[in-house]
């Protein structure tokens, strides 16, 4: 095999290969003699058919099969001698070949770049940590009780409804005098005050008694579900047929069992531990997009056109899918933008992704951190819990699914390195509400969303200074 390299351009490498024709020969042979000891043919006994016979049958189809595995063979070997770590599937053209001549292909091939990593003791990071306080325990044990609250039916007949009470009534809806489906209901027990009907509706109904009737006249919300009673009037003939009090549930035990929890001092643990986990994923989110903006700004390399092209395509893709399926959920400035602006700001955000990614398998490579069993194992039981009462077939899903289980280790690897980076770090805790916290990611989402229009001046001063200075060597 003679391997020459042609083209030696920052990232891209190209090479011609030649297989000499005695190697595809010998390849042949040995393959028809692998053939010849299975093959069945009329008047022959298997492992005696001529060789000559064994060429005219099945010569074509073994000749395509050789040279498929030269080419393989003869790349992977090119790849190894040069020590080229391709950053995607080196595209190869066979541009010669004859019956007894010579193979010769050409293999272009765009490499991973080689960088140094910054050291990450000098990363300095806050993470946020929200303390769960017996305040925000009580907190929500109350609203726990105002879920389970009960009613009792009023004392004195001649109450009248006020803002608390619950109204058991019969409506039927019409707009211009038409009923409208959906708009009629009996005996529908509806708390006053509960904002849960239509702007106007339940304030109508303040003040008035048992077998009172009233035309309670509204008007729908312009962006109402339903498009044929959007911004319309309407009038909704009221009749009340009981007004009851609210009886508020008391915070114990019984409470606790009434949700499936063995006692008051369960519930509150239990609340306590979810609300420790919400917090301490909310730190991490915050944490974590501080680092990735460290390791953005601390490496600055070359990148693979290849893989920079295709985060753009899909981020674009999913773009696409956004405008035609859900076009409400795009920005409002992005759709005064043309397409050709649009994917200019997609390609900024491929390449900060794409140089991400590179510096995050780096890590990993360099520090031999990989994913144990145990790792994968963890992350499908994190699948499973997501969906309560149906873990078995979660697992089943992902035992008959190889596919599935590999679209966790990207994920997975990615936050294996974070936690790698963040034990080197200097990182401080700081101490804030969970108000604080929210603020802070919600900040960094709109800056996000900002930043993402406008093109990394920093990186291209520093880039125009490594210029110069290689312009002054």
């Amino acid at each position: 095999m003679q391997v020459t390299e042609t083209k030696a351009e920052g990232l891209n490498r190209e090479y011609t290969v030649v297989v000499a024709a005695s190697d595809i020969e010998t390849k042949v042979t040995t393959r028809l003699g692998e053939i010849s000891k299975t093959v069945k043919i009329p008047g022959f006994r298997p492992g005696k058919v001529p060789s000559k016979i064994l060429r005219q049958k099945y010569g074509q189809s073994v000749m395509g099969e050789v040279l498929e595995g030269a080419v393989n063979e003869a790349s992977a070997k090119t790849l190894e001698e040069n020590e080229l770590r391709p950053a995607a599937q080196p595209k190869i053209e066979v541009t010669k070949f004859e019956e007894g001549a010579d193979l010769e292909f050409t293999m272009a091939v765009e490499l991973f770049p080689e960088f140094d990593l910054m050291d990450f003791k000098k990363v300095k990071l806050e993470r946020l940590v929200v303390p769960v306080k017996d305040e925000e325990i009580d907190e929500t044990l109350q609203r726990i009780a105002d879920a389970n609250k009960d009613s009792e039916p009023a004392k004195s007949k001649a109450k009248k409804i006020a803002k608390g009470n619950i109204a058991v009534i019969d409506f039927v809806g019409s707009v211009d005098g038409v009923e409208f489906d959906g708009g009629k209901g009996e005996n529908y027990s509806l708390e006053i005050g509960s904002n849960t009907f239509i702007p106007g509706f339940e304030d109508q109904l303040i003040g008035l008694k048992v077998d009172d009737e009233k035309d309670v006249e509204v008007k729908f919300p312009e962006e109402y579900g339903a498009e044929n009673l959007a911004g319309k009037d309407a009038v909704f003939k009221c009749k009340i047929n009981e007004i009851r009090t609210v009886v508020p549930a008391e915070i114990n035990d019984d409470l606790a069992k009434k949700i499936g929890m063995e006692s008051l001092d369960a519930l509150k643990e239990a609340i306590r531990e979810e609300r420790s986990k919400e917090f301490e994923q909310m730190t991490r989110q915050h944490v974590k997009k501080h680092l990735l903006d460290a390791l953005d700004e601390a490496h600055s390399f070359e990148l693979p056109a290849s893989l920079v092209e295709g985060e753009t395509n899909q981020i674009w893709s999913q773009f696409e899918e956004t405008r035609k399926n859900n076009p409400d959920q795009i920005d409002a400035e992005d759709k005064d933008k043309s397409d050709d602006e649009l994917k200019a700001d997609y390609a900024k955000i491929a390449e900060r992704r794409v140089r991400l990614g590179l510096v995050l398998a780096e890590v990993g490579r360099v520090n031999k951190l990989e994913l144990s069993p145990e790792d994968l194992n963890g992350a499908i039981l994190n699948e499973a819990r997501r969906y309560p009462g149906q873990e078995q077939a979660v697992f089943e899903y992902f035992k008959n699914n190889p596919q599935a289980i590999e679209s966790l280790r990207a994920p997975l690897f990615e936050e294996k390195v974070v936690d790698f980076i963040l034990e080197l770090a200097d990182v401080k805790d700081k101490e804030v509400t969970a108000e604080d916290l929210l603020n802070s990611l919600n900040a960094e989402e709109e800056e996000k969303a900002a930043s993402k229009k406008k093109a990394p001046a920093k990186k291209k001063a520093a880039a125009k200074k490594k210029e110069a200075e290689e312009d002054q060597e």
